[in-house]
């Protein structure tokens, strides 16, 4: 604060005795707003609800992949994975983990035998008894949002979920519900492929099961009629040797449609990010050089498979050659391959990395699918001519017991390749690892209640000498010398309160001449001499006058004592009562 004094600015100090005599004049509402704001914090800890928080603990690991998806210089590896984390810590967060978990949290809570009944509702909690208040899965999940902290350890690849509840085995339960649903859901996205197969061979198995049976009926019926119980030797080891093969056909059909299925994703997802690769791809599988290494193990595979079905007492020495030769082309084209990838990924990002190697692997196995297909057909074919020059009393059993034992190879091999997909995709592992269960915590985290009473008095303080300050900007009444000083009027004397002077008693009124030597009487003196020489000379005052705005405020003691004063110096005094009231 700024005043003007004598044409010059002064600004106005407080010091520590200003503010400690504003405090003491102002004691009263100070301690009223001190204890008021006390007693709200206290009543505020005593009737606090009580917050537990449950955690758990996740590692989560980069998926390696294979050596050319290896980073060029290791020490940036810790970069790339602590990005990867933070991606997986976006998608616990997101709408659809919670969501799992919201539906997750209500299959558990209804089929517990406690049936604890909070947990969930607008505070976090809903009781189970009370429809009405049951918060629907939308709503439970938006609220978790604000209820579960996702957190990476600092320089790790721990990550901890930390969730606040009212009730104790509530925040348990949901903290391993959520690491259970995301562990899940990365689950689901690393065997997303290896599922779909599955769930194709499925499908086939099931549907080659219903097949074999309807065969299998038809040729009992056919026998049941009287029709021709059994084929000779000849027929019967031709029907087998067809039904193998078909089978084959057949299977390697079913493997090819979900090759495809497989490709397609692949090729959707690599288009989103370089649709140029995808068609260069293609073109590096359909090379020549390729196709001709594929024609030749589809060719050998085939060899071995009629010397197998041909030669049921051969000491397995042409199946040996066999196997060599289709390793040795299987390492050629395994080679070629490798140097394809590198080329591919010199350059590329990481999820196109890992998106190429899948599909031109896929697209080698899809291209010998193809060519597999295509001689297994011709052999059918040329045994189909030898099916149909049996004779024709034969002929109708014939095609009875060939579908039969069609259908019944087909489904031998559908199983075979649909356990070998099921143990595929339970073998394939997460990079998601539930390191530390959370626990059912024996103390609440929140609220601090010492703190929060610590806080209220703080508080409480602060405000009441906000007040303080507030009402003395705001009064401009005058209560010091300093203050007269600060309005820029000049202040002759301070009187001191006269001891003993009361509505009723007026013996000390007349300080000046009943206790001439005391603080009063001398402060009188003072403001004699001071009025005395505020003007010399010819200027010198003749007349004083004392007066106040309102009644009894010391008009009278003033003008008798100082009139006293001058009258004690020898000077001539008259006082003259101008009250009219």
């Amino acid at each position: 604060m700024e005043n003007l004094n004598n044409g010059y600015s002064v600004e106005e100090t407080n010091t520590l005795k200003d503010y400690i005599n504003l405090v003491r004049n102002n004691f009263v509402p100070v301690l009223i707003i001190t204890i008021v704001s006390a007693a709200a914090g206290i009543f505020y800890a005593l009737n606090a609800t009580d917050i537990y928080v449950a955690t758990t603990s996740l590692k989560i690991s980069k998926p390696s992949g294979s050596i050319l998806e290896g980073p060029i210089m290791p020490e940036f590896q810790d970069f790339g994975s602590d990005r990867f984390i933070a991606n997986e810590i976006e998608i616990m967060k997101s709408y659809s983990v919670r969501s799992r978990v919201a539906k997750a949290l209500y299959d558990s809570v209804n089929n517990d035998d406690d049936k604890f009944a909070s947990m969930l509702n607008k505070d976090f909690q809903f009781t189970l008894n009370d429809k009405e208040q049951i918060l629907t899965l939308p709503e439970v999940a938006s609220l978790l949002e604000d209820k579960v902290a996702v957190e990476q350890k600092r320089g790790l690849d721990i990550v901890e979920i930390s969730v606040e509840s009212p009730s104790p085995k509530g925040a348990e339960m949901m903290a391993n519900i959520y690491a259970q649903e995301y562990r899940n859901l990365n689950l689901e996205q690393n065997r997303n492929q290896l599922t779909l197969v599955k769930n194709f061979l499925e499908q086939q198995r099931s549907e080659k099961l219903r097949e074999l049976k309807e065969a299998e009926e038809l040729l009992s019926d056919y026998q049941e009629k009287g029709g021709i119980i059994a084929l000779d030797e000849q027929a019967s080891t031709l029907i087998s040797t067809l039904a193998q093969f078909e089978a084959q056909k057949n299977a390697a059909q079913i493997e090819l449609s979900a090759s495809n299925k497989v490709l397609a994703q692949y090729k959707q997802e690599l288009e989103k990010q370089n649709p140029k690769l995808v068609d260069y791809l293609e073109s590096v599988s359909s090379e020549s050089y390729f196709k001709s290494l594929q024609e030749q193990i589809a060719k050998l595979e085939l060899n071995r498979d009629m010397a197998l079905s041909n030669s049921k007492s051969a000491d397995g020495t042409a199946v040996k050659e066999y196997d060599k030769k289709i390793k040795e082309l299987r390492k050629k084209l395994d080679e070629k391959l490798e140097v394809i990838k590198a080329g591919i990924f010199a350059s590329s990002p990481e999820e196109v990395k890992e998106l190429s190697q899948k599909i031109l692997t896929e697209e080698t196995k899809n291209q010998t699918l193809r060519t597999s297909l295509s001689e297994l057909s011709a052999i059918v074919d040329r045994y189909d001519e030898r099916f149909n020059k049996l004779p024709k009393t034969s002929i109708e059993l014939a095609r009875f017991q060939r579908s039969r034992e069609s259908l019944e190879k087909l489904y031998t091999l559908v199983e075979e390749k649909y356990q070998e997909a099921l143990i595929n995709e339970q073998s394939q592992p997460g990079n998601v690892l539930i390191v530390d269960k959370a626990r059912v915590p024996e103390k609440p985290a929140k609220p601090n209640r010492l703190l929060i009473i610590v806080i209220g008095f703080v508080l409480g303080g602060g405000l009441s000498f906000a007040y303080v300050l507030i009402k003395n900007y705001f009064d401009n009444t005058i209560k010091t010398p300093e203050d007269i000083q600060n309005r820029n009027m000049n202040v002759l004397a301070w009187i001191p309160q006269i001891e003993g002077i009361t509505k009723d008693n007026k013996e000390f009124e007349f300080i000046v001449a009943r206790k001439p030597d005391s603080i009063p009487a001398e402060a009188f003196k003072a403001l004699r001499t001071r009025v005395q020489f505020s003007k010399l000379g010819d200027k010198s005052l003749k007349s004083i006058l004392v007066t106040s705005s309102t009644p009894q405020e010391g008009k009278t003691t003033i003008s008798v004592n100082l009139a006293a004063s001058f009258a004690q110096a020898n000077k001539r005094t008259a006082i003259i009562d101008c009250d009219l009231r």
